[in-house]
């Protein structure tokens, strides 16, 4: 691979400007970079979650999800650019009805807790959910296709069911919601 990057600081963004893929110029408060943070975020949340020891088939799946997130990076930082199709969210698709399949059905609602894993879990779930919400904000201003959001959408509750898992997996059990009792 060529060297890509020789210098990392640019100076180009100071006065809060960044450059897209594309070569044109937009403020870093815009609804694209926005939703490209937030899915920086979000892959460097699993790339925590991943820290921990989890199983090998529940770790390889996180990786393939943090390179396509990267290529969703790259479908947001270029307009027009297509990189996520609807085969990346069947894989999701995938993965949810085999780990969900394995576990018993909710009875009650979940906090985010239980195992650190699961937690971290939990942790990606949620910023997954505002990256999501960060893709809609931005196909309200720009054209964005189907598949980023749907993308968004099952990985958030691919996160949800390999939280429960993981509590399963180590021993522990779901951290119920318990409703205040009657005063």
């Amino acid at each position: 691979m060529a060297n890509r990057l020789s210098v990392i600081a640019t100076r180009g963004g100071d006065a809060g400007e960044t450059s897209l893929g594309d070569g044109s110029r937009v403020g870093k408060d815009t609804p694209r970079i926005a939703a490209l943070g937030e899915v920086d975020e979000l892959n460097s949340a699993i790339g925590m979650w991943r820290t921990e020891t989890l199983p090998p088939a529940i770790d390889t799946l996180l990786a393939r999800v943090q390179n396509d997130l990267f290529d969703l990076g790259a479908e947001l930082c270029i307009p027009g650019h297509e990189t996520l199709q609807a085969h990346h969210v069947q894989a999701l698709d995938a993965a949810l009805a085999r780990y969900n399949g394995e576990l018993p059905p909710l009875r009650e609602f979940i906090l985010p807790g239980g195992s650190r894993a699961a937690a971290l879990a939990h942790m990606a779930r949620s910023i997954c959910r505002r990256a999501e919400r960060a893709v809609v904000a931005l196909g309200r201003e720009e054209p964005v296709r189907d598949a980023p959001r749907q993308y968004l959408n099952r990985l958030s509750d691919l996160c949800f069911v390999l939280a429960r898992t993981l509590n399963r997996e180590q021993g522990g059990a779901d951290v119920l919601w318990q409703r205040e009792p009657a005063p």
